[in-house]
């Protein structure tokens, strides 16, 4: 499919559906509408908006419209020898540009290297006002005082469409070389604890249950000498992309999937199934029948929350908001679209 500005075609039937209070459920690729609530509206497919806007290597800047195959613009940046560093998941080939920034998604480097919000540098949006705004660069901020970037990174569509985004990207490493060490769970969260008060250049961490994965990368000297002091074995690093698009053998059980984010050096959680960490242990996914309120409260106890990574498992995917985070999800959501026909309950029922 040719590149294309799509902007005026996808405004017109944002102006439409408002004239109408028709509800719209905004798509791209749909590799990640198993997440969230499912919505009922009329289709707005930003697939056929798509192109690189501009890139120059030099400036460590890339701006693309959202339909853009992510494929694409990463084969873009890997021809210069650049990357998105928050290494965001696809879940499936029809990945684009815009559901990476709606679901706001980030892979294993992720403690390292920063999550998607934090390369966005500015947005372009269709509102519920049915106007086209630009947000970032000159125009930081929206008359309410919001940072709208960054702000619609892991927004699921209920804020507006957005078109276009700019995104910071950095040379890839020089070197990388991954390693796995037999260290049981807890052993590996006490190493992974110690490990980040020193200098060494990992760039991922994981346990499958049964080992510890590590990813180095950096200059050759400091990932050559992480790799003899730490020691181990090789790893094949196509076990990243693995863990990443959910292909390891651990996400093939047939029981419900969560994501649980935590303090990193949270215990492993006393809840029936099998657990997998990621993210050093800032992440762990877990395969298990139990109910929502029980694995909700065990993440709670440390400090964290869960989200049902299984579609239509539980009426509320997403860890419910306290009374006041509700209040501002749903003031934010008057202020962009007071008619409420953005993938309505996408996130929340509330909302």
């Amino acid at each position: 499919m040719p590149d294309f500005d799509a902007s005026a075609v996808l405004l017109e039937q944002v102006r439409q559906a408002l004239d109408n209070s028709t509800p719209l459920r905004i798509q791209g690729g749909n590799s990640k509408i198993f997440l969230g609530r499912m919505v009922v509206g009329e289709v707005l497919d930003t697939r056929i908006h798509r192109g690189i806007v501009s890139y120059d290597p030099t400036e460590l800047v890339i701006t693309a419209r959202t339909g853009t195959p992510l494929t694409e613009l990463q084969a873009v940046l890997d021809a210069a020898g650049q990357m998105l560093t928050c290494e965001p998941p696809h879940f499936g080939a029809t990945a684009t540009v815009g559901g990476m920034l709606a679901t706001g998604l980030s892979g294993p480097r992720r403690p390292w290297a920063g999550a998607v919000r934090d390369m966005v540098l500015g947005t372009r949006l269709i509102t519920g006002l049915g106007k086209q705004l630009r947000f970032g660069g000159e125009v930081m901020k929206n008359v309410a005082g919001y940072d709208l970037s960054r702000l619609l990174a892991g927004s699921y569509g209920c804020l507006g469409v957005i078109t276009e985004v700019s995104l910071k990207v950095l040379p890839k490493p020089r070197q990388s070389f991954s390693l796995r060490l037999d260290l049981d769970a807890g052993h590996a969260l006490a190493k992974l604890a110690e490990w980040g008060q020193q200098p060494l250049p990992i760039s991922a961490a994981s346990h499958d249950g049964k080992a510890l994965h590590l990813r180095l990368e950096g200059g050759e000297g400091s990932v050559a000498a992480a790799r003899e002091r730490l020691g181990g074995e090789p790893l094949d690093t196509g076990y990243w992309k693995q863990l990443n698009e959910h292909n390891l053998t651990f996400f093939r059980d047939p029981q419900p999937l969560w994501r649980l984010s935590l303090p990193h050096n949270s215990p492993l959680l006393n809840l029936p199934g099998e657990q997998l960490i990621d993210w050093g242990g800032a992440q762990r996914w877990l395969k298990s029948s139990a109910v929502a309120s029980d694995i909700r409260a065990a993440a709670a106890a440390v400090g964290g929350h869960a989200s049902c990574f299984t579609a239509d498992h539980c009426d509320s995917p997403f860890q419910p908001l306290a009374a006041p985070l509700l209040r501002y999800q749903r003031q934010l959501k008057a202020q962009l679209d007071p008619q409420g026909i953005f993938n309505p309950g996408r996130m929340y029922a509330e909302v």
